[in-house]
């Protein structure tokens, strides 16, 4: 049998190359975690710069220019969000957590009513299925209030450290400032300290990875904002009209979340959450509760295929796997940056996805 050097030698290198592409983007990221400011600020001037252009276009400033005056604008936009947010979510939050062990006891009094009902009732269970079902409904409420508590605690406590969060704010802002003022520099000198060939390739990949990166994040942020901006605007209107609706922030917040998680959508949340208030006695809101989510649910129909569709490539269900992924690796935050990686990962690897990873690495 004769083995062909020359072509296991070829697969030897594309396996090795392979492997080495994969800890490099590995490592990137683990170390992009104590790099995140000048992360964020990065991703935003690619947000802004069309922006900034527009400006020097039409208006004919000079790039620094156009670059603090766009600065500025978004510097109030965050800056005012932040401060309305912070308070408003610092405010309910407190109010929720004091209140818990009011509502998980009217829970609990709630469903000993219904298992009363039954055993007055013709529909009587055993005595050792009523003993199972008072244990396990005990045990849940208990779980759950403590869930609850814990991740409002963890949440308050988030927000008294503000003067180390202010710290990585200003650090992102300056950042910001310096990349879109300074971005031709900051070329140059790239360019400067890298051979021709790799710079000529670095700038393609940041190209194509920027533009799908606007892509998804555009694409992303509309979405949860169109989501938050009516489910809170419905919210308000709910309690200003007479409904039980207390904490529309934080629960508008909840909503736009869990809708930009693909295959749940908000409907997860609202039509469990109609359900509950209505089998509560509250007739009218849990209606009004399912008139928001379809409303949300059109207008998202709607935007969705124009604002999503064509741009990514990307499967839900691999986004789905680069969110779990991200996840398991990083935590909550892992969430929001699996699949960004897996944009960085397909426009990295585009040949050889196109081609097909293992077929490319053994073809001869």
């Amino acid at each position: 049998m004769i083995i062909d050097m020359n072509y296991w030698s070829k697969v030897i290198k594309r396996i090795f190359l392979l492997l080495v592409s994969v800890i490099g983007i590995y490592l990137f990221f683990k170390l992009s975690i104590f790099y995140l400011p000048f992360l964020i600020a990065f991703v935003l001037s690619l947000l802004i710069e069309p922006a900034i252009k527009f400006l020097m276009r039409k208006l004919k400033l000079k790039r620094k220019t156009s670059s603090i005056f766009i600065f500025l604008i978004v510097l109030l936009i965050i800056g005012g969000g932040l401060v309305w947010g912070i308070t408003t979510i610092i405010s309910e939050a407190s109010s929720l957590l004091q209140g818990f062990n009011n509502y998980f006891d009217k829970l609990y009094i709630q469903i000993q009513e219904v298992m009363n009902y039954f055993s007055s009732s013709k529909f009587q269970f055993s005595e050792q299925v009523n003993h199972f079902i008072q244990e396990s409904t005990t045990e849940f409420i208990g779980n759950f209030s403590n869930w609850i508590k814990n991740g409002l605690t963890n949440l308050l406590n988030f927000f008294t450290q503000i003067p180390t969060i202010s710290i990585y704010v200003v650090i992102t802002l300056l950042s910001l400032y310096f990349i879109c003022t300074d971005k031709i520099y900051i070329m140059d000198q790239v360019e400067h300290h890298l051979p021709p060939i790799w710079a000529k390739k670095i700038w393609i990949h940041l190209k194509e990875i920027s533009k799908m990166l606007g892509c998804y994040l555009k694409a992303e942020a509309t979405l949860v904002l169109v989501s938050f901006i009516i489910s809170i605007i419905g919210l308000y209107i709910f309690q200003m009209i007479g409904l039980n609706i207390h904490y529309p922030l934080l629960i508008a917040l909840g909503i736009g979340f869990v809708d930009a998680l693909p295959i749940l959508g908000s409907g997860s949340v609202m039509i469990p959450w109609a359900i509950l208030v209505a089998l509560d006695g509250d007739i009218k809101l849990g209606i009004a509760i399912m008139i928001l989510w379809g409303i949300m649910s059109i207008v998202r129909q709607f935007i969705e295929p124009r604002i999503v569709s064509h741009q990514l490539g990307i499967h839900p269900i691999f986004t789905l796997l680069a969110m779990y992924t991200g996840f398991r690796f990083m935590g909550i935050i892992g969430i929001l940056l699996g699949p960004i990686i897996l944009i960085i990962l397909k426009n990295i690897f585009a040949t050889l996805i196109d081609q097909g990873i293992i077929k490319s690495i053994f073809d001869r």
